[in-house]
């Protein structure tokens, strides 16, 4: 079913790049990231965690490496997993080699923290042989000291010169393998910082709004931040930062990148705040199939409306629609048509139905292009 008409968003061609079996950049899907909060040395919590992220549709994973036995664990980590795994380093650049050497496929650091020319040239040279990424991590709380004394505090200048300087490192060892980011809690520093090496810059970008909070604050903030820049045509990989389980930071940014017409993946629900129109209970309903249709990876579109104010208008351009009726009579539209009258006892499991045969036509179609 197609849905209203749209204006595409003009995308900033960047470097295309992968991550393992990922391609960023360029004309490739916007890739949604979490990172796991499990100890890394705990490999099956670690392996665990990954594949719940993975199922709720993140393209790429996170994992912490703060010592020589989590990137060491990456190792049986990565043999468990089918989404590539980057390395989260900082300081130590033995830990960047040991990542990369243990299945990482992408080191996120930043060049300019590791230290001499020679240990660079090593986590270069381990990056190349493994072929692994390297995202460099620019972050507001932690710009080197003389960008700090210069700017005085963190500032959208301060935050590309930083990402231009490890840009410039790894360009210097003839690596491109590259992906940035340039992250802050401040919305509107992170938006100009994104803006203006957007600018100096074609490597691909990693969208974050860094320490969004919990999951409500977060949430807002991440959408307003991020899909500002969406909207723009910036970005190539997003990551949700909250305080929260890390499934729920894939399931906003995929949601994100669903609202603005970038993603589609799984059953995108219309619905109404309900009021006192309604002709059945819309939010417990829409509660009810949110979780019952967690299932479906397959692009659906479901309107669930509580009366007949806006329930046939958007159920013109749904797959399945359901519009509340009065005495217990409640009207189904099938792609876009009015099907049947069903009463409350039977529409979530009438829609249930329709929603999963859907899927499997969709499915039986794709299979015979």
């Amino acid at each position: 079913m197609s849905i209203r008409p749209f204006r595409d968003i003009k995308r900033k061609k960047t470097k295309v790049i992968s991550v393992g079996n990922v391609k960023v950049g360029g004309d490739n899907p916007i890739s949604v990231q979490s990172m796991t909060n499990t100890r890394t040395t705990d490999i099956k919590s670690t392996i665990n965690q990954i594949n719940l992220i993975a199922e709720e549709g993140a393209d790429l994973v996170r994992v912490s490496c703060p010592d020589e036995a989590s990137s060491v664990a990456l190792k049986e980590i990565t043999k468990h997993t089918n989404i590539p795994v980057i390395a989260d380093i900082h300081f130590h650049y033995k830990r960047a080699l040991e990542a990369a050497d243990n299945g990482a496929s992408c080191l996120r650091i930043n060049p300019g923290n590791i230290g001499d020319k020679k240990k660079i040239k090593e986590v270069v040279n381990a990056a190349k042989n493994n072929n692994c990424v390297i995202r460099i991590g620019v972050n507001a709380g932690s710009l080197e000291k003389d960008i700090l004394d210069k700017y005085k505090e963190p500032c959208p200048e301060a935050l590309v010169e930083s990402a231009l300087r490890n840009i410039k490192i790894l360009e210097d060892q003839d690596f491109f393998n590259l992906k940035i980011s340039v992250k802050s809690s401040d919305v509107f520093l992170s938006l100009w910082a994104y803006r203006q090496l957007s600018n100096q810059t074609d490597y691909p970008l990693h969208l974050g709004i860094t320490e969004a909070g919990s999951f409500i604050p977060g949430s807002i903030k991440s959408s307003i931040g991020l899909g500002t820049l969406l909207l723009e045509g910036i970005g190539d990989t997003i990551r949700v930062s909250l305080s929260d389980d890390p499934v729920n930071e894939v399931k906003i940014g995929n949601e994100i990148l669903k609202s603005l017409n970038l993603k589609n993946r799984g059953v995108k629900i219309i619905s109404c705040p309900s009021c006192a129109r309604q002709g059945f209970d819309v939010i417990e309903t829409v509660k009810l199939l949110e979780e019952k249709l967690n299932h479906i990876k397959t692009s659906i579109t479901l309107s669930v409306i509580g009366c007949v104010v806006n329930g046939p208008g958007e159920a013109a351009f749904t797959d399945v629609g359901l519009t509340g009726g009065g005495n217990n009579n409640h009207m189904l539209y099938i792609n876009g048509n009015q099907a049947k009258k069903i009463s409350t006892k039977e529409m979530v499991d009438k829609i249930i139905h329709l929603i999963e045969k859907k899927d499997q036509e969709i499915k039986e179609q794709s299979r015979k292009k």
